[in-house]
């Protein structure tokens, strides 16, 4: 019958020990790749298995359970704290979330400088705002790991862990690194008031909510970079729209100061509300839909002015609802201003059409004009130049209508997730359609709208 237990348990250790090298695999690659749910899901995976391995030869078996759903249950709330990174206010939650679940009388966070909160019955002058102690600083350098005596006195050193130690001393710990793409970011301490009180248990324990949290902020870290990138996509945009545009709507405002004096006041007025609106709206993820489409009206009155108010045509329908939609600045206006740019013949009316609606879960924004029109392999070739993979050296790219299509798209892509994009429908002498697919979308406004009650 032992031999059957022991038997078991080695089995289970040993198909732990392979998941735990799987997932670490797993984690590596989908951080390295920028794939942040895969990443955190993997990561919450490998913590639970570490944190399971510890406890699965101590725990009996009818309370295993119950630990199971702890773990998962610490795992989504931790997900929910770190949603904006290491703050002093999410560390404090995370300490107040983790005391319950080890057996620790402390637990604080740091960053790489201080302490960011404690929690805890044991006295420490290490509190929030102060410095990091000693050996904080020598588990941020060494990216381990590691188990310390007296933490709080000013002889602090490294004491290696071993079952059955003793070591006098008023405070023993264990101190987690934090690490973001192998980057120390801060620390996890644990507080014990006995030096026995550090088992196996509670060092697999401490080692698989370190890498929670790691996990967690790894993801938080990667959102922000595709955030900073989605702001930084939309300067380059304004960088290629502005200085055309720029200009050719001062002279035409300078033409009308002898002219029509009053006109060109009300242009100038127009021309200023059109600039700051692009300001804000460059230094913000997202934008309501209806702010979108009111820049792209701004925009075309002040064609208008430069060509002449007979010479553009716009219509424009949305569905009931849709204007409400969460959107990247810059999505609808840089299809429009193309539209104007390459699309108009040197005499008559140029008609542009701009509709919203849903099509089941996904919302489309079709932009369409009845101008010059290109060739289906012309088309074809505009569309691949904004959704296929470019080499940044192509001397083709970033500029023109192509850089601009490419743009949106790439935004949408990211925002909306895989399978929203472009497409595109022209003919010769008739005219272009550009429409947008984002995918789920009108499902996202559902559920904002019910969570605001308006629904």
């Amino acid at each position: 019958m032992i031999r059957k237990l022991l038997s078991s348990r080695q089995a289970v250790d040993a198909l732990l020990a392979v998941c735990a090298v799987v997932l670490a695999v797993l984690l590596v690659r989908s951080t390295r790749d920028g794939l942040v749910v895969t990443a955190m899901l993997v990561g919450c995976g490998l913590a639970f298995v570490i944190v399971l391995s510890g406890a699965v030869n101590v725990v009996p078996e009818d309370t295993r359970s119950e630990a199971t759903e702890r773990t998962l249950r610490v795992a989504t709330n931790t997900l929910t704290h770190l949603r904006g990174g290491l703050t002093p206010k999410n560390a404090r939650a995370i300490c107040t979330l983790l005391l319950p679940e080890t057996s620790a009388a402390g637990i604080a966070v740091t960053d790489t400088k201080e302490v960011l909160a404690y929690e805890g019955s044991i006295k420490t002058p290490f509190v929030a705002g102060t410095a990091n102690a000693k050996p904080t600083l020598e588990v941020l350098e060494s990216r381990r790991m590691e188990t310390f005596v007296s933490m709080d006195r000013e002889s602090q050193e490294v004491r290696r862990f071993s079952i059955g130690s003793h070591r006098d001393g008023r405070i023993f710990g264990i101190i987690v690194p934090l690490l973001v793409q192998d980057r120390a970011v801060g620390t996890l301490k644990f507080y014990y008031r006995r030096d026995l009180d550090i088992d196996r248990t509670q060092l697999a324990i401490a080692e698989g909510l370190g890498l929670l949290l790691s996990t967690q902020l790894s993801s938080y870290e990667l959102d922000r970079q595709a955030e900073l990138t989605a702001r930084a996509e939309v300067k380059a945009l304004q960088a290629q729209i502005n200085p055309h545009f720029l200009f050719n709507a001062l002279n035409t405002i300078a033409s009308f100061t002898r002219t029509n004096p009053t006109r060109a006041r009300d242009l100038l007025r127009e021309f200023s509300l059109f600039y700051r609106r692009t300001l804000e709206n460059s230094e913000k993820t997202l934008i309501p839909l209806s702010q979108e489409l009111e820049q792209t009206r701004r925009y075309l009155r002040i064609e208008k002015a430069r060509f002449g108010e007979a010479r553009i045509v716009e219509t424009e329908h949305v569905e009931a609802g849709c204007e409400a939609l969460p959107v990247p600045s810059f999505l609808v206006q840089p299809i429009v201003e193309n539209a104007v740019r390459h699309a108009m013949r040197d005499e008559g009316a140029l008609h542009v059409d701009v509709q919203v609606a849903t099509d089941g879960d996904d919302i489309l924004i079709a932009v369409a004009d009845d101008g010059l029109g290109m060739s289906e392999e012309a088309a074809a070739a505009l569309l691949a130049g904004a959704t296929e993979p470019r080499p940044a050296s192509d001397p083709r790219a970033g500029r023109g209508a192509g850089m601009a299509l490419r743009n949106v798209a790439e935004r949408i892509e990211r925002f909306f997730g895989v399978g929203s994009g472009v497409e595109i429908v022209s003919k010769p002498g008739e005219g272009t359609c550009v429409t947008l697919r984002l995918i789920g979308a009108r499902r996202s406004l559902l559920d904002a709208g019910a969570t605001r009650g308006e629904l």
